[in-house]
């Protein structure tokens, strides 16, 4: 039974979450579609252009994304708003749907009596509770590019295949191994053979713009203590490894990245093991799995899926 998206999120036990979205009918999101030659490779740009939109208006940062042929994957770090006053939480919101008209006039600095400023505040509470909930942002995310693409495909109805689905990454190996586990799938997939020449992948666009601020990618000073050359060598070592149910992987006579890219690093990150994603919820140790059914309101392997980082 599908579970509600409040009893797969808890914000309380970590702000990372690995989504994945998927494409119906066999419909193609980007890539040239094999059946109907139709080539609708200019959607990653699409798809990106508006991951980076809405990461500048929510509070919810991009830590990693890839944009495949017929899905996608983001890991997302909610942030919270209350340090942003009513002003701001209104003209973020605004800029995307529309609000209140009491809240457009107290935009505009008129004079609201109590009533109507408590009515404000009220609003601007959802608002700033919305900036910060990952399903008001797959929301945004999904209408638009499904409303692009049926109007190119000159069909109606569904897009994409379901809800996305979500999996809550419980401590920092949990979020390194997913976030390399997203940089990696066009690899994987034989579309590429090293990280920087993934494209529409976040491991890509750190690579050409380090500075970027879409790729604030959980390693700030207050979150992870891993630089970018300490990441790169992570993708790049476990790239060179060959699963068995992939096609690609990065030739083993290539250079090392860091090589390649001219990068230095002071530390190494241990091999990871391959990143198990379909049908978990949930990626953390044996005691943060508990926690988290525990805050989800669920019973241990009752109903969700978990799996234990890296064990």
């Amino acid at each position: 039974m599908t579970l509600p998206r409040k009893q797969l999120i808890s914000i309380d036990d970590t702000p990372y979450y690995h989504i994945v979205t998927r494409c119906i009918r066999r419909a193609f999101l980007c890539g040239k579609d094999k059946y109907s030659g139709n080539c609708y490779e200019h959607r990653r740009k699409l798809i990106v252009d508006r991951i980076k939109k809405l990461a500048d208006v929510f509070n919810i940062d991009v830590c990693a994304y890839a944009v495949m042929s017929n899905h996608y994957h983001l890991v997302l770090k909610v942030n919270c708003t209350k340090g942003w006053d009513e002003k701001r939480v209104l003209m973020h919101w605004s800029s995307l749907c529309e609000i209140i008209p009491l809240c457009r006039r107290f935009l505009k600095g008129e004079h609201l009596s109590k009533a109507e400023l408590d009515m404000v505040y009220l609003q601007t509470n959802d608002y700033r509770k919305r900036l910060m909930c990952i399903s008001d942002f797959m929301q945004l995310l999904n209408q638009h590019i499904a409303r692009q693409a049926n109007i190119e495909d000159k069909v109606t109805g569904h897009f994409w295949q379901a809800r996305f689905k979500s999996q809550a990454l419980l401590d920092e190996r949990a979020l390194l191994t997913c976030m390399a586990y997203v940089d990696l799938n066009p690899i994987r997939a034989a579309m590429a053979q090293t990280p920087e020449s993934s494209d529409y992948t976040s491991i890509q666009e750190r690579i050409k713009s380090k500075k970027t601020k879409l790729l604030n990618l959980g390693f700030g000073e207050d979150d992870i203590p891993y630089g970018l050359g300490d990441y790169c060598a992570l993708v790049d070592a476990t790239g060179r490894a060959i699963v068995a149910n992939k096609r690609g992987f990065i030739p083993d006579d290539l250079p090392d990245i860091l090589d390649r890219l001219n990068l230095c690093s002071d530390t190494w990150l241990d091999e990871l093991n391959q990143f198990k994603t379909k049908g978990h919820t949930a990626v953390g140790t044996i005691q943060q799995l508990k926690d988290f059914c525990k805050s989800v309101n669920k019973k241990w392997r009752n109903g969700i899926q978990l799996i234990p980082a890296l064990e």
